[in-house]
């Protein structure tokens, strides 16, 4: 019987550059510009305040440590792979992430999604996107009673969509584009959930034994639901989170952090444990199929509903139908590294 070790409890453990497989291989220039987007929104603070506003057993500094690395990677020359490598190997200093000691973990891929829609329902666009409601309201129903109809008359639905299925796995990604009937393209994102526990509909297929762990993609998924219209709405209902949406601007999906995701170099953490803004070297393997490896710098600026725990990710692979299959097939076990400024890294080792 596995032993109960009582809830996540992170720790980070410093180690040299030469550690992270596949470092001289990737492309780390291509990080720069996402980790400039990081650095304009925590920069806006003070020096004094803490890099992580958010309460957390490390100390991953204060935004003054943060400054100088900022102010160095805004001279760097543009898609310089040599020069960026250089500069993260002399600013900052990694530290392996774990939990309990353990530091193999899920990293699993999300997208964003794109639909057809319309601002008003009529033919095939019945299912709402909804606004944000009050607080009162946003917590107070599932996903089976919102379908049934409970948000109907509040005047938050501002846009609905062809696909149910496709709207089911916006509220998954968090993000969207939807083409509306009339020409003109919108952009949605995240704006809240209405708190209750999110129940993964794959995890119900695999334990019906309807899909093959081996084979559950959400390609899969959707194929089930499509060609199973009524079993699918009904599998739908028992996963009882809800996300509420809102327009974004233009210039790509907008994460947690308040930045536009970066395809490839964007990661989604669990911010509990993993700061945003923080740059991540992910080395993780694939779990079925050719098994190929995932190895690259990203930025944490992302959260989600099922990304829980100090070792857990959720890669970002872009906008449509391309990104999507990558997303739907990303399932990987690994590991990751913190990217700390010296100054951090130091204070870390002499507090122990």
């Amino acid at each position: 019987m596995a032993r109960d070790i009582g809830p996540p409890r992170l720790t980070l453990e410093r180690v040299p550059f030469a550690q992270l497989a596949g470092w001289r291989l990737d492309n780390v220039a291509a990080a720069v510009p996402p980790f400039l987007k990081s650095c304009a929104r925590f920069l806006s603070r003070p020096d004094a305040a803490p890099f992580d506003p958010l309460p957390s057993r490390v100390d991953y500094g204060r935004v003054g440590d943060w400054r100088a690395p900022c102010r160095a990677a805004l001279r760097l020359p543009r898609d310089d792979e040599a020069a960026a490598r250089r500069f993260f190997e002399t600013w900052f200093v990694p530290f392996m992430v774990a939990d309990y000691g353990r530091t193999r973990g899920l990293f699993t891929g999300y997208f964003e999604i794109e639909l057809e829609g319309s601002r008003h329902r009529h033919g095939p666009y019945q299912t709402p996107l909804y606004r944000r409601p009050p607080p009162a309201v946003a917590s107070r129903y599932t996903r089976a009673q919102i379908d049934e109809g409970a948000l109907k008359g509040h005047g938050l639905a501002f846009v609905w969509v062809e696909d149910p299925i496709a709207a089911f796995f916006l509220q998954i990604e968090g993000s969207g584009v939807i083409r509306l009937d009339n020409g003109k393209v919108i952009r949605v994102g995240y704006d809240g959930q209405n708190g209750k526990p999110y129940v993964p509909i794959g995890r119900i297929l695999l334990e019906r034994g309807v899909i093959a762990r081996d084979k559950l993609t959400m390609q899969s998924l959707y194929a089930w639901m499509k060609n199973h219209p009524r079993q699918g709405a009904a599998l739908r209902r028992q996963d009882p989170s809800y996300v509420y949406f809102r327009e974004i601007g233009r210039g790509g999906p907008i994460g947690a952090e308040g930045v536009a995701l970066t395809a490839r170099r964007s990661l989604a953490v669990d911010r509990r444990f993993i700061p945003l803004g923080v740059p991540v070297w992910l080395d993780a393997r694939q779990r079925f199929g050719a098994r190929t490896c995932l190895r690259g710098l990203f930025v944490a600026q992302d959260t989600g509903g099922a990304i829980r725990g100090p070792v857990r990710g959720d890669l970002f692979w872009g906008t449509g139908a391309a990104a999507g299959l990558s997303a739907g097939a990303t399932n990987a076990y690994g590991r990751y590294f913190v990217l700390l400024p010296r100054a951090v890294a130091d204070r870390l080792a002499a507090t122990g």
